[in-house]
């Protein structure tokens, strides 16, 4: 899996965020998007996953059989972020089931073995209503980091979480990030411990 960035650039009304981002990521490789808030990492993560349509330059996706259409892309990641909202009316068992109609999980994961690797096997029954930010983070990280997909995006992704979601979190890339692409918007390095390759947000101003 390859996404490619060709002189590609996101504007609001007539202030670009950024310009000119030509990069490739490439399977197995881990990336961090780095800069101070506001500096536009998050619009930069959106637009590679789709969520947000780039104004200037080219995006393109492709395995080594075939190329992907940008509107199939979603099939082959998975995203966790602050933003990004649950259905609040599931229990987390329910959400689990739901998410797996759209996204296996990986070899040997279960739904009861998701829930314990985020320390959340007791809120099974609980609806995602009740739930405090810390779990719904820690929810939405299982959802994604243990999705049987070859991309992973990870927007600040200990947003809510205090030292042991963080450890938890950590725990979770370490053993089943696997040789996927992972890609983490952030700007501290307890998110992106394991990305070798980072890349400034502010080189694209």
């Amino acid at each position: 899996m390859t996404i490619s960035l060709n002189q590609t650039g996101k504007r609001y009304n007539y202030d670009w965020i950024f310009r000119r981002v030509t990069l490739t990521f490439s399977e197995g490789q881990r990336y961090a998007i780095l800069g101070p808030n506001g500096s536009g990492k998050s619009t930069l993560l959106q637009v590679i996953f789709g969520a947000i349509q780039h104004n200037e330059g080219t995006i393109t996706y492709g395995t080594p059989e075939k190329p992907i259409a940008t509107d199939a892309f979603f099939r082959y990641c998975a995203i966790a972020a602050p933003y990004l909202e649950l259905i609040e009316e599931f229990t987390l068992s329910e959400i689990i089931h739901f998410h797996q109609q759209f996204k296996s999980l990986l070899p040997g994961i279960t739904p009861k073995k998701a829930m314990e690797l985020v320390g959340l096997e007791k809120a099974a029954n609980k609806q995602i209503r009740n739930f405090s930010s810390g779990m719904k983070q820690r929810t939405k990280l299982a959802l994604a980091i243990l999705s049987d997909v070859p991309v992973l995006l990870l927007d600040e992704p200990c947003t809510n979480l205090d030292s042991a979601g963080t450890a938890q979190y950590q725990a979770l890339i370490n053993e089943y990030g696997g040789n996927r692409m992972i890609i983490v918007s952030s700007n501290d390095e307890q998110e992106y411990f394991m990305c070798k390759e980072h890349i400034q947000i502010l080189d694209y101003k």
